[in-house]
């Protein structure tokens, strides 16, 4: 099964090297690695450009869309069977690739998470406040959208994995979307295709600009929960419409 790693990119530069660097390291010849950059005003695409290899395919936004629509369609133009993200500053851990790709060959999953550490800017180890998913939790898929819509369960789309079956249903990502993570962790566990890998796979970078470390103000975590009704509606339609699509086909989808 061979892998597609989307990354969006925004005045990155600082950080690319070492990211690129611990993913190609882990990545087939067959694998490909799908850049969408945000309209940078610094020299990432420059440095992307620079690292001479052919795996790196480098799509630029015409105007500046948003980490999210970025994402999108990062995976709207990757073209192989597994799906990884990676933000533009992490640093993936030994084995990430093998370990991952493994336990998606072995189930039939389509949206498989993962633990994180952290560091500083500097590349020093530190703490940060997160709890991360655990196994026992996989399939308590109610549970899980009730832990997000509450702020307790965070996932990351840097830790995911993904199935190519799962984009017919997070697919175009509506523009009221805040964070591309729980999307499609909301989606996995609507479809009861989740699961969970109680283990830490990368270390990300915490700095005080990460789009999805950030403090925000009372009033815009009450509207996140507003934004998370609709993407919950919005994904349960999405779903029905795939079951009636694929009414044939065995999966998580159509399970008991």
């Amino acid at each position: 099964m061979n892998v597609s790693v989307c990354i969006a990119t925004y005045n990155g530069a600082r950080y690319l090297e070492a990211q690129l660097s611990s993913i190609l390291a882990q990545l087939d010849p067959d694998d490909e690695v799908v850049v969408v950059d945000d309209d940078s005003s610094d020299d990432t695409v420059t440095k992307l450009e620079s690292m001479g290899d052919a795996r790196i395919r480098i799509h630029r936004n015409e105007r500046n869309r948003g980490h999210v629509q970025s994402f999108a369609r990062a995976l709207s133009l990757a073209r192989n069977d597994l799906l990884f993200m990676s933000d533009q500053d992490d640093v993936w851990l030994p084995g990430r690739m093998a370990i991952m790709k493994d336990a998606l060959r072995r189930s039939d999953h389509w949206v498989l998470s993962s633990n994180t550490l952290f560091m500083d800017a500097n590349g020093r180890p530190t703490q940060y406040d997160c709890e991360g998913v655990k196994a026992i939790d996989s399939a308590r898929h109610a549970g899980n959208i009730v832990s997000i819509f509450v702020g307790r369960r965070r996932y990351y789309g840097c830790a995911m994995a993904l199935r190519r079956e799962v984009l017919p249903v997070i697919l175009p990502i509506p523009d009221f979307v805040e964070s591309h993570d729980l999307w499609i962790a909301m989606a996995g566990n609507a479809a009861r295709a989740n699961l969970h890998l109680q283990r830490n796979t990368l270390v990300r970078r915490v700095h005080g600009e990460n789009a999805s470390i950030v403090s925000r103000p009372l009033r815009q975590k009450l509207w996140s929960r507003v934004v998370f009704l609709q993407s919950l509606f919005v994904i349960l339609w999405r779903l029905a419409r795939y079951a009636s699509r694929s009414a044939d086909r065995a999966g998580p989808l159509i399970s008991s």
